[in-house]
């Protein structure tokens, strides 16, 4: 990836960006440049401390916090159409929002197989529905869908979120067919288990128990803020020619082909 682009008078949604990688993704958006819609289903506070954040650390009016559950059309709707009103374009979607749960095959209960799918799938496709018209507008629209290392490699107690990340991957290529005419590109990226930047050493110490970290050709954890400069280079110029592509991210875990 390039150095970081000049994505000043952009505006960009990340969904489920209150916390962790969503978070993080924008920061480092705002860093760049554009201003940020921060979107959470139901934590108010760490929303409007994440636009805050934002505002405080890259400038003023940069970020404001919409509630908003991605899985109800007319919630997108009005998601859509305050950035509209607050900022009047559209240009990049981050469709990071999803439910993370584990349990075995044989106790795992429906209605949280009904809700990960729901989230993750149902979600990003509202939200891709909903922001292609202002997208398209300037021909210059980005979409990117965050997947993860699972959904290529599989893993144990983890059907419903492999099965929903796996499915984003179906949406991605699907999208960039259909939106390609319009000037918006679809790309997917696919980190494996990250820690931020400020985890303690126990919880780097659990991730890599967990995923194998010391075990990658690169022998170590990745980043949130890695995975975010990912996010940020798919949206500059210099990548307006990859489409329909699954950028991994995961230090060696799985080579893509």
């Amino acid at each position: 990836m390039q150095a970081t682009p000049n994505l000043k008078g952009r505006v960009a949604l990340v969904t489920g960006s209150a916390r962790r990688t969503g978070r993080v993704i924008a920061h480092k958006l705002a860093e760049a440049g554009a201003s940020v819609i921060i979107n959470a289903r139901s934590a108010k506070a760490d929303a409007e401390a994440v636009a805050k954040e934002i505002e405080t650390a890259h400038g003023k009016g940069r970020a404001i916090a919409c509630l908003a559950d991605i899985c109800e059309p007319a919630a997108v709707d009005a998601m859509i159409a305050l950035a509209i009103d607050t900022y009047g374009r559209l240009d990049i979607l981050v469709n990071n929002a999803s439910v993370r749960r584990h349990g075995e095959l044989a106790t795992f209960a429906l209605s949280d197989w009904h809700d990960i799918l729901h989230t993750t799938l149902d979600g990003s496709f509202l939200c891709s529905r909903a922001a292609a018209p202002h997208l398209a507008h300037e021909r210059n629209g980005t979409i990117i869908n965050i997947g993860g290392v699972a959904a290529h490699t599989g893993a144990r107690n983890a059907a419903a979120m492999i099965t929903a990340k796996a499915g984003l991957l179906g949406l991605t290529r699907a999208l960039a067919h259909e939106l390609g005419p319009m000037g918006i590109t679809v790309n997917c990226v696919a980190p494996a288990s990250m820690r931020a930047a400020d985890d303690d050493a126990g919880r780097t110490a659990q991730l890599s128990s967990l995923y194998g970290h010391e075990k990658t050709p690169l022998g170590r954890a990745g980043t949130m803020e890695e995975v975010s400069e990912a996010v940020v280079s798919l949206c500059g110029p210099a990548w307006r020619y990859m489409t329909g592509q699954v950028v991994h991210i995961n230090g060696g875990v799985f080579f893509g082909s």
